[in-house]
C-alpha cells in the first residue's frame, strides 16, 4: 500500500503541472491565474497593457508560491512530521521551508517595485518606452496598443497565456511571465523552422507549426520567435506589412481554401480585364465584403456567347475585392468535392446571376 506522502506528492505534482500548463479542463473550470484573479487583473479588452502588467506579475508570484503550498499540504497529510512546528521539523524540511518563503518574498518585492510609478517600472512598460522618443511617455505607446487591440480586425492565435497578436502597428507575443512587443514598421521577419506533427488533438489529422523570428531595428528591443499553425500563415501574412523571408525554403502546408484562393487569383489575373466605361467614376468603392480595400473585380460574362451556357450576365457595379470574391466562390461549392471547384459556378453575391471563374475580371 502506498504511503500518504507518496499519494499527496503525486497528486500535488499533477496539479502543479496542470496549473502551469493549463489544459482545456483547467481553463474551462477557471483554475488559472486569469480566472482566479480576474477581479484584480481587470479587462484585457479595455486596457491590454495594464492587464498584462498585472497578469505577468501575479503569475510570477503565484507560481513561486506552489512549493510553499506543497509544504502546507504535506503538513496536513503527515502530522507526525510536525511541519507546522519549525523547531521540531527535520533539517531538510526547515531548509525547504526557508527557500519556499524566500523565493516568493523576493519575487513579491520585485512585483511591488514593478507596480510603482503606475506600473512604469514593469518590463512591458520599459519595452514600450523604447518605441517612443526619449521625451515622450511610454503611455503613448500603451494607448496605441490598447486602441488597436480593441479592433476586431486584429490577428490573434494561441491560448490566453501564450498568444500571438498582430495589430495594424504592433506584433505582440504573450507568455506567462513576459510580453514581447515590436512595431511593424521596424521589424524584419524570417521563417526559421517548421515542425510536422502526425496527429492534432483538435482536428485528429496532421498539423504543421511554423516558427517566425521577429527582429526589430529599434535599439534595445530583443528579437523573439512567434509560433503558429501553418493554416493561419495566410491570415498572418495579410495582416503584416513587412514580408516574411523564407531563407530555409520551408514548405508551408496551406489549407484547401488557401490553395484554392491562390489558384483563383492566378486564373483571374489571366482573364481579360474590365475597363470602366467613359463617363463613369474611375475610382471604385470599398469592398463590401471586408471594407478594407477598394473593390477590384467585376463579374463580366466572357466564358461563352452572351446568350449561351449556364453563366448569366451580371449588371452589378464593382463591389468586391478579388480575395473576398474568391472566398465567396469557394463557400458556394460542394465541400466534399474540391476537385471540381475550378470548373464550377456560383451565384453573384448581390444579384444571384450565375458565373464561373472565367467571368471574374479585374477592374482597370
Amino acid at each position: 500500500m502506498e504511503s500518504p506522502e507518496m499519494v499527496f506528492t503525486l497528486a500535488y505534482l499533477l496539479f502543479c503541472v496542470c496549473f502551469l500548463l493549463t489544459p482545456t479542463e483547467f481553463r474551462s473550470a477557471g483554475i488559472t491565474v486569469q480566472g482566479l484573479f480576474s477581479g484584480w487583473l481587470g479587462s484585457e479588452d479595455l486596457d491590454f497593457v495594464r492587464y498584462h502588467t498585472r497578469r505577468t506579475t501575479t503569475t510570477m508570484v503565484v507560481h513561486a508560491l506552489l512549493p510553499l503550498g506543497y509544504y502546507i499540504g504535506m503538513g496536513f497529510t503527515v502530522p507526525k512530521a510536525q511541519l507546522f512546528y519549525f523547531h521540531k521539523a527535520s533539517d531538510s524540511w526547515r531548509m525547504y521551508l526557508l527557500v519556499s518563503l524566500i523565493v516568493p518574498a523576493c519575487l513579491g518585492t520585485l512585483g511591488f517595485f514593478w507596480s510603482r510609478n503606475g506600473w512604469g517600472n514593469h518590463p512591458l512598460a520599459r519595452a514600450l518606452a523604447r518605441h517612443v522618443s526619449s521625451s515622450m511617455s511610454w503611455r503613448i505607446a500603451a494607448v496605441s496598443l490598447n486602441t488597436e487591440f480593441r479592433r476586431i480586425d486584429k490577428f490573434a492565435t494561441g491560448p490566453p497565456e501564450a498568444r500571438v497578436i498582430v495589430t495594424d502597428s504592433w506584433v505582440v507575443k504573450v507568455t506567462p511571465y513576459k510580453v514581447n512587443v515590436a512595431q511593424q514598421r521596424d521589424i524584419h521577419l524570417t521563417l526559421i523552422e517548421s515542425r510536422q506533427h502526425s496527429l492534432s488533438p483538435e482536428t485528429s489529422s496532421a498539423i504543421q507549426f511554423l516558427t517566425i523570428r521577429v527582429v526589430s531595428i529599434t535599439p534595445g528591443v530583443p528579437a523573439f520567435d512567434i509560433r503558429l499553425n501553418s493554416t493561419e500563415y495566410g491570415e498572418l501574412r495579410e495582416k503584416l506589412h513587412a514580408p516574411i523571408r523564407n531563407a530555409r525554403n520551408v514548405v508551408i502546408h496551406q489549407t484547401l481554401s488557401d490553395l484554392f484562393l491562390e489558384a483563383f487569383k492566378t486564373q483571374v489575373e489571366l482573364n481579360d480585364c474590365y475597363y470602366m466605361p467613359v463617363g463613369q467614376p474611375q475610382e471604385t468603392e470599398p469592398c463590401i465584403g471586408c471594407m478594407q480595400v477598394p473593390a477590384t473585380v467585376k463579374l463580366h460574362k466572357q466564358c461563352d456567347g452572351n446568350a449561351e451556357g449556364e453563366c448569366q450576365t451580371c449588371f452589378c457595379r464593382p463591389m468586391w475585392c478579388l480575395t473576398c470574391m474568391g472566398k465567396w466562390f469557394a463557400s458556394r461549392q460542394d465541400q466534399q468535392h474540391p476537385e471540381v471547384w475550378l470548373s464550377s459556378r456560383a451565384p453573384c453575391p448581390t444579384c444571384r446571376a450565375r458565373f464561373c471563374i472565367l467571368d471574374v475580371a479585374l477592374v482597370r
